[in-house]
């Protein structure tokens, strides 16, 4: 029984991502509001790069507001705005481990200054 404890914990773990249908044209999540992304975010960059970040709702926000800012991305409604962010925060959360480490400095080249 002890052996198939870490077994189960892996599939407890990635269950949600194995269950979770993804649309082949954009790979997005199928999820609520996966839609509304689609129509609302495609329409200016590759549905690629909303689906290889990762943001809790006020980082997406910031994101939309830094677009709209400085992108012409147009303004929404609240309550499109509101499944844009339900969705992105559910669907791309934070993930601890999806950045490298830094690079060690003693890995890094020499700064020009000092040759």
């Amino acid at each position: 029984m002890s052996r198939s404890l870490p077994a189960l914990l892996l599939l407890l773990v990635l269950a949600p991502a194995i269950a979770a249908e993804v649309d082949s044209d954009t790979g997005l999540i199928k999820a609520a509001g996966w839609e509304t992304v689609r129509a609302h975010c495609g329409g200016c960059h590759s549905h690629a790069l909303v689906t290889q970040q990762r943001a809790d709702r006020q980082s997406w926000l910031d994101m939309i507001r830094w677009m709209q800012a400085t992108q012409n991305l147009w303004q929404f409604p609240a309550d499109v705005e509101a499944q844009i962010l339900d969705y992105l925060a559910a669907n791309y959360p934070p993930q601890a481990d999806r950045r490298r480490a830094p690079i060690p400095a003693s890995l890094m080249p020499r700064a020009a200054a000092s040759n």
